[in-house]
């Protein structure tokens, strides 16, 4: 399939490991120009920095000021915005009920999950209807549909997060930027898999083996795996492409067939 993003560029947030490395590397393998941003780096991100299609931008992305740095390296370093990858994300099981969720928890949730996207679309757009045809593509998860008391906060803000970008491409369609979502199950990242991840931080509170939790995750299944990051990358290639053209307001589950519903 020929995806002709070869010189455009690119904003991906939350771009130091995970999903987001993985977005940030398969753009670069299809010739586009990328302002990645991150909070505190990575070895693997600092690594595509030193290639001269990748500015590396750290900053917190979850503030108006780091997103409008984020934006502005972009734009300054490559002379617009082509596409937007909204990544950044979080989760904490809430493994004492809903009770034990306090505000402050629930603002971190909101903030991460929510309006760190908000934020960067807002600063993007101007960029992206200068630039169109052009696309925004964010990541969100498949509690947006499965609601799970065990991140009741995070399926809250997902949830709204798929909304908000629903609402957003009837507005932006008719300028030309398409806006569309991908939504996850479980991914092998650190988020799940990773030391005091979601894996560990449930089996801890259960009195389970992690490696159980993570089998337990996917079990009955069709695949009976977690997606990798690079196939949910490959999905983002696509819909910030022309091949892709009059798809908008859509999506996309990869999942492994856990959500059944048609």
């Amino acid at each position: 399939m020929k995806l002709d993003l070869a010189g455009r560029t690119a904003v991906v947030t939350g771009a130091s490991k995970g999903i987001g490395l993985a977005v940030t590397q398969a753009l670069l393998g299809e010739g586009m120009r990328v302002a990645a941003g991150a909070l505190g780096g990575s070895p693997e991100l600092e690594a595509l920095g030193e290639d001269g299609e990748v500015e590396v931008v750290l900053g917190d992305l979850t503030t108006v000021a780091g997103c409008e740095a984020l934006v502005g390296a972009a734009v300054t370093r490559f002379g617009g915005v082509d596409v937007l990858v909204n990544n950044v994300g979080g989760v904490r099981p809430r493994t004492e009920g809903f009770l034990a969720v306090t505000d402050a928890e629930w603002q971190w949730a909101l903030e991460v999950n929510l309006l760190s996207a908000v934020r960067a679309t807002r600063v993007a757009v101007p960029h992206l209807v200068a630039s169109a045809p052009s696309a925004i593509v964010t990541i969100c998860s498949v509690n947006a549909t499965l609601p799970d008391p065990g991140v009741i906060d995070y399926s809250a803000a997902k949830a709204a997060l798929r909304s908000f970008s629903k609402s957003l491409s009837k507005e932006l369609g008719p300028a030309g930027v398409r806006v569309n979502t991908i939504s996850p199950g479980p991914v092998e990242t650190a988020l799940w898999l990773g030391p005091g991840g979601v894996a560990e931080t449930v089996g801890r509170a259960q009195g389970l083996d992690p490696t159980a939790v993570r089998d337990a995750a996917v079990a009955g299944t069709p695949t009976g795996r977690f997606t990798r990051p690079e196939e949910v990358a490959q999905l983002v290639l696509v819909l910030a492409s022309g091949a892709a053209g009059n798809m908008t307001g859509c999506d996309v589950l990869i999942d492994g067939g856990m959500v059944t519903t048609t």
